[in-house]
């Protein structure tokens, strides 16, 4: 008897220890990571958190948390490599629908001092809704002083292509992207901000030295002329270049090096098609209108861009790094441009993933982080693979 109660405990304490296993097994992270071989490295992806709902853009706070903003509205920190349930207070009153809502975030380059933050978002108006920019100071888990310093004369009231990128230059001033609102033609038109990149101060008023300062028949906060949707934005902290990426309609999608006062020639200019086939115009290019410097047909429906300058890949620094919305017959593409080459070298990565990637960012520990939105919506890191 004493045998069989012994053995019994012995199962038991077996069974607890499978249990443990599964429950732990359940809980582990690496249960999801997947292995990759790129043409440089063995790479591991890496999910870091789970159940976001289309988050649109990441910033990383020198404490080392994270913020992560989700398209309905919600400002969301990740902390010791957790989602915090309670979403950060105070953001804005946001209308949200399939391609607006609570878009990009952006740090003040003096952030660790003041704890100022720059949100865009799509506010809502007599005339539809435009893209506002709100600046507020991150106190806990709170926002305070929220305000809009800019609103864009971009009003609509069709859904979408309304770029909402935010990129901070070497001199502090500001680069926010608008899109055409699918209007095509007021992305030519000066005195609206339709399909424009804007300059602006960090309290949101217009530097003296903006290409169109001066007016003659240019809204003043105009920094470049002639896109459709730009929603990729990254600049380069040595040398101050300037890149973006924005949708085409059916194909051209466009990789550009922006350039002050340029136009880049939407819609006159495009190697796309409506989407019902019908003919935009017959020109790819133009006098006087700034070639990209890569296009795609068919189209990849480029989101987040970042410029690669860690040590961990030292064979991708300076390399770009391109999110891609659209999921052909290869599965997830995130692509890697080097620029050093002519024709620009382009690695298409990731392809047995099956995620939309709206967001690419470089963290401070030299490793790439990607947001995926699209219904099994997470946080990934890209690491190297272990030997």
């Amino acid at each position: 008897m004493a045998r069989k109660i012994l053995f019994a405990a012995l199962g038991l304490a077996a069974a607890s220890v499978i249990a443990l296993g599964i429950i732990a097994g359940a809980r582990a992270p690496d249960r999801d990571v997947r292995e990759f071989q790129t043409e440089d490295y063995p790479i591991r992806v890496a999910p870091v958190v789970s159940g976001l709902s289309h988050p649109w853009s990441l910033a990383f706070l020198p404490d080392g948390d994270m913020l992560i903003t989700e398209r309905d509205g919600r400002l969301r920190r990740v902390h010791n490599g957790m989602l915090e349930r309670q979403p950060i207070a105070g953001t804005p009153r946001i209308h949200a629908t399939n391609q607006e809502g609570l878009l990009d975030i952006a740090l003040h380059p003096a952030f660790s001092q003041n704890h100022l933050l720059y949100l865009t978002y799509s506010k809502e108006g007599p005339g539809g809704t435009t893209i506002a920019l709100a600046r507020g100071r991150l106190d806990g888990n709170a926002l305070s002083d929220l305000q809009d310093i800019f609103v864009a004369d971009n009003w609509s009231t069709v859904d979408g292509n309304i770029g909402s990128r935010l990129a901070f230059l070497r001199d502090g001033t500001l680069l926010m992207t608008t899109g055409d609102r699918h209007l095509q033609k007021p992305a030519q038109d000066p005195s609206r901000h339709w399909g424009k990149i804007l300059r602006l101060r960090d309290d949101g008023t217009v530097p003296l030295d903006n290409p169109f300062a001066a007016g003659s028949g240019y809204r003043t906060e105009i920094f470049t002329t002639g896109h459709r949707n730009p929603q990729g934005l990254a600049i380069h902290p040595t040398t101050g270049a300037v890149y973006e990426t924005e949708h085409g309609p059916a194909g051209g999608d466009e990789l550009n090096r922006i350039l002050p006062g340029r136009n880049y020639g939407w819609p006159l200019v495009t190697y796309g098609k409506n989407y019902d086939g019908s003919i935009i115009t017959d020109e790819t290019e133009r006098d006087g209108m700034e070639p990209s410097l890569k296009h795609w047909v068919p189209s990849i429906a480029p989101s987040g861009l970042a410029i690669y300058l860690g040590s961990r890949f030292p064979k991708w620094r300076d390399n770009l790094f391109i999110g891609a919305m659209a999921r052909g017959r290869q599965g997830t593409q995130l692509y890697r441009l080097d620029l050093s080459t002519k024709p620009i070298h382009q690695e298409a990565m990731l392809g047995k993933l099956v995620h939309r990637i709206r967001d690419v960012r470089q963290g401070p520990d030299g490793l790439l982080y990607l947001l995926t939105d699209d219904g099994s919506d997470r946080l990934l890191r890209i690491e190297p693979a272990l030997p």
